[in-house]
């Protein structure tokens, strides 16, 4: 079982960055494929960012390309996802992901079988 515990959001300014965290449990984390999807009021979830197991492989969503960072540190059991220059249309709950089905980064929500809680996302402009 793995769980995964979100943190890091809240009210930001447009223009401003914000760091997302996510705690994973489970004896080999290392080797899970994570991601970060994300939620807005009304709207599907959509993809944001993956990341393989060695930090080497990442893939973006091309909305966030450029702006955000997704890293890891399997140290720690943790994935990060640096962002900025947000923008109100961030705004969403940001949901962390791990799948132990897949060995590369991939979009769809159906290969990743460990989902969190979500943190809240809001950006002002």
């Amino acid at each position: 079982q793995v769980q995964l515990v979100e943190s890091g959001g809240g009210p930001v300014q447009a223009g401003d960055s914000l760091r997302l965290s996510c705690a994973a449990s489970g004896r080999i984390f290392s080797s899970y494929v994570m991601a970060w999807f994300r939620q807005g009021l009304g709207k599907e979830r959509e993809f944001v960012a993956a990341i393989d197991w060695s930090g080497d492989r990442t893939d973006y969503a091309d909305s966030v390309e450029g702006r955000f960072t997704i890293s890891r540190d399997n140290a720690k059991n943790t994935v990060y996802l640096q962002m900025t220059s947000l923008k109100p249309e961030d705004t969403a709950d940001y949901y962390c992901a791990a799948s132990t089905l897949i060995a590369s980064p991939r979009r769809r929500m159906d290969l990743y079988n460990y989902w969190g809680q979500g943190t809240q996302v809001t950006v002002s402009s």
